[in-house]
This record gives structure tokens, sequence and C-alpha cells, in this order.
């Protein structure tokens, strides 16, 4: 792609700013490993964005279309839930309620999912060692920031979060 590290340090810049204003100032750690998946969202977006409709009809570009359709609905479920029930106190991520209704009744992260299912729908536009390496970077930094998470969550919300924690999965209902 032409200009790639030029787009690349503006995003980065933008994911930096974000990072800091809403999660590491406040001293909420999740927001590291946060950094780590958007980087890794960013740059498999610019290596392939010149595929993205290349050979439209491919198993692997049908697959990577369902998988962007279900994270922007996804997303827009979680987010409009969360500032509904949540009621975040300042900042996005002060949520004084813990919400269970909704998608949060099946999974705790709705939102890092939406996510890992962003980052593995760009992904699959173009499957290269380096988009792949990249992939595996979004998913682990998304896991260990669902990790990081659920420890300030305990702490914030004591016991009902352990028993939420208890009968939700932390991505796929059900299962994981």
């Amino acid at each position: 792609m032409r200009h790639f590290w030029l787009w690349f340090g503006v995003g980065s810049a933008l994911i930096v700013w974000f990072s800091w204003s809403v999660s590491i100032r406040a001293r909420r750690y999740h927001g590291v490993s946060r950094f780590c998946a958007l980087e890794g969202i960013l740059a498999l977006f610019l290596l392939n964005v010149g595929v993205w409709f290349d050979d439209p009809a491919s198993p692997l570009h049908i697959l990577s279309w369902i998988l962007l359709l279900g994270s922007a609905c996804l997303a827009a479920g979680a987010i409009g839930l969360y500032l509904k029930r949540a009621a975040p106190s300042g900042q996005f991520e002060n949520s004084t309620r813990l919400v269970e209704s909704g998608v949060y009744r099946f999974i705790r992260h709705p939102m890092y999912g939406s996510l890992m299912l962003l980052g593995l729908g760009v992904y699959l536009k173009r499957v290269t060692l380096l988009t792949s390496a990249l992939a595996l970077v979004v998913v682990i930094s998304l896991f260990l920031t669902t990790v990081i998470e659920e420890g300030e969550m305990r702490v914030r919300f004591g016991d009902a979060y352990a028993a939420y924690r208890r009968r939700t999965k932390r991505f796929i209902p059900f299962l994981i």
C-alpha cells in the first residue's frame, strides 16, 4: 500500500491518544494490551485495504464479510446496551453498574469480541505469513485484555462480578 507508514503513524497516534485518555492514564492497564490489538487491526487493515474487494465471491472473502458484519452488529448492540445500563460516570470505562442483560447475559466481553471479529475479518481479506502473525497478535492481545480487565472488574464489583463470571463465557456463548 502506498504511504503505509504515513497512515500507520497517523492511526497509531490516534490509538495512543485513545489508550492514554481512556484507560492508561486512569491506571486501567487492560488499555496496554488493547493498544496492541488495535495496532494489529490497524496494520491488518492497511496491509489488506488494496484487496478489500478483489475476488468478492471467494470463500475467504465471504467469510470475511460475515465476520465484519458480525463485528458491527455485536459492537453496536454491546455499546448501546452498555451506555444505557452501565451508567458510566465521566469516562466511557467508568461503569457504575454491572451489565448482565442482552448480549452481556451470555458473554462478558462483547466489545472485545467484536474487535476480534473485526481483526479476523480484515485478516481474511489476504492471508499471508505477515497477516497471520498480526492476526495472532490481535487474538492474544484481546485475550490478555479480557484477563486484565476481569481483575479490574472483580475489584470494582466484587462478589457480583465473580457470580456473573461463573454464569457467562468470555467470548462465545456456551463455549469460550
